[in-house]
């Protein structure tokens, strides 16, 4: 056996080790045609193309008013509202039939810098109309206020729609860290590995939990996310594992890595 072989069967080994040690995996970064205007797939396509890729739940985490939703920007609050929340409803209802966790989440655009907001559910949403104007430094007083989670995503990403790289240490609960459109091997747009080992680098400066997602918007999947030793229960069992240093684990669907961000 060639010495390459042999690196290779020993990746291989220590993946399927880590998916026995991690067998919970979690998409932390998803979107549904229903509510983002530049996915392609439903939220029922979503959820059972991700039970059959051995997910074991994901988070949905639409474009909310500031970014490319398919909502209209010009309807009343509680209506935008439930709109926006059919993508979620639509994968919930077919995650519940098929053993699949599925948790609410969202998007948040300025100008085209985002953040993945988690723990705010449609009936606080609508009791709070004010997140539609709200600053980034409003949001994060309002997701706390909620008991909730703002993770910075992809923060350096380069794009045409994003004018200039913005970060906010004092206002996110955490980074996205891995983005598997930058990293992964079958990732077809954003791809760039460094704007990912810059979040790494921009979370460990600031002593801030690392996340792992796959951006994605149609079922061709990357597999990335966040693994754990057991299921979680809802959102906010996530943020807390975030939160408390719990141990997980992350991979762009290539490869894994540990929470810090090193690779195994």
């Amino acid at each position: 056996m060639k010495m390459n072989d042999k690196k290779i069967d020993k990746k291989i080994d220590k993946k399927l080790e880590l998916k026995k040690e991690y067998p919970y995996l979690y998409e932390t970064h998803l979107h549904t045609s229903q509510s983002s205007a530049c996915a392609r797939s439903s939220g029922a396509e979503m959820a059972k193309a991700c039970k059959e890729a051995g997910y074991t739940g994901i988070i949905v985490t639409d474009h909310n008013w500031g970014g490319n939703s398919a909502i209209g920007r010009g309807k009343p609050w509680k209506e935008w509202v439930n709109e926006f929340a059919k993508g979620y409803e639509d994968a919930k209802r077919v995650g519940d039939q098929i053993g699949l966790d599925v948790f609410f989440g969202y998007e948040a655009g300025f100008d085209g810098t985002e953040f993945l907001i988690y723990g705010l559910d449609k009936e606080y949403m609508i009791g709070h109309p004010q997140l539609r104007d709200a600053s980034v430094e409003e949001q994060y007083a309002l997701v706390q206020e909620a008991k909730g989670m703002v993770i910075h995503a992809h923060p350096f990403r380069e794009e045409f729609y994003i004018p200039q790289i913005r970060l906010y240490p004092e206002y996110v609960d955490a980074v996205e860290g891995i983005n598997a459109t930058h990293s992964n091997k079958r990732s077809m747009s954003h791809r760039n590995p460094a704007f990912d080992e810059s979040a790494i680098a921009y979370a460990r400066k600031h002593n801030l939990p690392i996340s792992a997602g796959s951006d994605i918007h149609t079922t061709t999947l990357l597999g990335a996310g966040v693994a754990f030793k057991r299921r979680l229960t809802d959102i906010y069992d996530f943020i807390e594992a975030m939160r408390s240093g719990e141990d997980y684990i992350l991979t762009n669907g290539d490869t894994w890595f540990k929470k810090n961000g090193e690779l195994y």
